[in-house]
């Protein structure tokens, strides 16, 4: 990748208009003497209005300039296509809403710190979570030549610390906590809370996003190509745009809502509540059109990879070359997992009720379990149950005699 010749006092900042980043601007620019360009990436969930804004609050704070890159498609490319393919929910719950995103974010800055010859590159992560280790960990890999600044994890500095300073500074910005905390994407929301610091509180339904607006039940049909959601209810359109669609359908159900408790990368435990109603609906239906599609040695060596991806993606390892010997592998098992899959939404939940697909291993024409077989005759059964039952027979055999 070609750079310009790099510029000493050049920094990039990945800025989201929160207050760390908002402090990390001003403290980058005006105290230290950077010439800051903040950049925000867009992985879902900003609309061209808070892009604005946040354009307008990062300049206010001492930003030079300020880039809002949009990779949605490419988060959808490199992330979410392979989540989907491996059906990966991180402990059978959590789609990996946020923390997928923030490896493309990494990507997506580390480059454009490269191409615009910047000397260092400043996110506003403390020291106490796990995107210090996915952002630095990319930019480490990406552009090892690049210095990596982070003020509020090296100063140890306190909310109420960075207030003080903006403030000071007649920075004058609402920095009022919210009750919850809301990161929105393409594939799904987190939400966190006083509860989700708890072990034993549940967040209530005010905590989501998204409230139940629907009381009745709709059916609707999921259409794959090759593992890739292309038509909801027979509409073709691209899978990052039947996502967002799918989401705004089912989240009116108030469905897709949960509390993941996992195993943070630097070894403490954590809950995040999220709201992922698309993701969901969209693993389970590819799921069961897989069961139907697949054999079951593909489906046995599909669930160990993809529950592998998703811990190497989680703890930011998307670099390492297996991530991509493991994408070669959940593509190349995509190829016959194409059908219909017919859900039903009701308040809160789903319910899967079948598939249509030419792919459909549970042919009838070759029998129907537990009714009656075309294929295989009773002498035959007999001999395939004798021959199956021979291992166990020898080891009864040889073990009792040494009893």
């Amino acid at each position: 990748m070609n750079t310009k010749e790099i510029n000493s006092k050049k920094l990039v900042l990945a800025y989201s208009g929160g207050l760390d980043t908002s402090y990390c601007a001003m403290h980058l620019s005006q105290d230290l003497g950077y010439e800051v360009h903040a950049v925000s990436v867009n992985t879902g969930g900003f609309s061209p209005k808070e892009i604005e804004e946040i354009r307008k609050k990062a300049l206010a704070l001492g930003a030079k300039s300020y880039t809002s890159i949009d990779a949605v498609q490419s988060f959808y490319e490199k992330v979410v296509k392979y989540l989907i393919f491996g059906n990966v929910l991180r402990n059978n719950t959590y789609p990996l809403s946020v923390s997928s995103e923030r490896i493309v974010q990494a990507i997506e800055i580390a480059r454009y710190a490269k191409q615009n010859g910047a000397a260092a590159i400043a996110h506003g992560s403390t020291g106490a979570g796990n995107d210090q280790v996915r952002f630095d960990m990319i930019f480490q890999i990406i552009a090892p030549e690049i210095e990596i600044i982070t003020p509020i994890r090296d100063r140890q500095l306190s909310r109420e610390e960075e207030i003080s300073y903006l403030k000071e500074r007649g920075v004058n910005y609402s920095w009022e906590k919210a009750k919850y905390s809301i990161n929105q994407g393409l594939w799904g929301t987190s939400v966190g809370g006083a509860e989700t610091l708890t072990s034993d509180q549940g967040l209530p339904s005010e905590a989501f996003p998204s409230q139940l607006k629907n009381e009745k039940s709709q059916d609707i049909t999921l259409t794959f190509t090759k593992g890739e959601l292309t038509a909801i209810d027979g509409v073709t359109q691209t899978p990052v745009k039947n996502i967002e669609q799918l989401e705004k359908i089912a989240s009116s159900f108030a469905i897709g809502r949960d509390v993941h408790v996992g195993d943070t990368i630097i070894g403490i435990k954590g809950r995040v509540g999220f709201e992922a109603a698309a993701p969901l609906l969209i693993i389970k239906a590819h799921h069961l059109l897989e069961k139907h599609t697949l054999s079951k040695w593909q489906q046995f060596q599909k669930e160990q990879l993809g529950n592998f991806y998703g811990m190497l993606l989680h703890e930011g390892n998307y670099l390492d070359e297996v991530m991509r010997n493991i994408e070669a592998f959940l593509q190349d098992a995509q190829k016959n997992v194409s059908g219909h899959v017919f859900i039903t939404l009701y308040p809160y939940r789903f319910e899967l009720k079948g598939i249509k697909s030419e792919h459909d291993l549970m042919a009838a024409r070759f029998g129907s379990y537990g009714e009656i077989n075309k294929a295989w005759s009773a002498e035959d059964a007999k001999g395939f149950i004798k021959i199956l039952s021979n291992s166990g027979k020898i080891a009864s055999q040889i073990n009792k005699q040494n009893d």
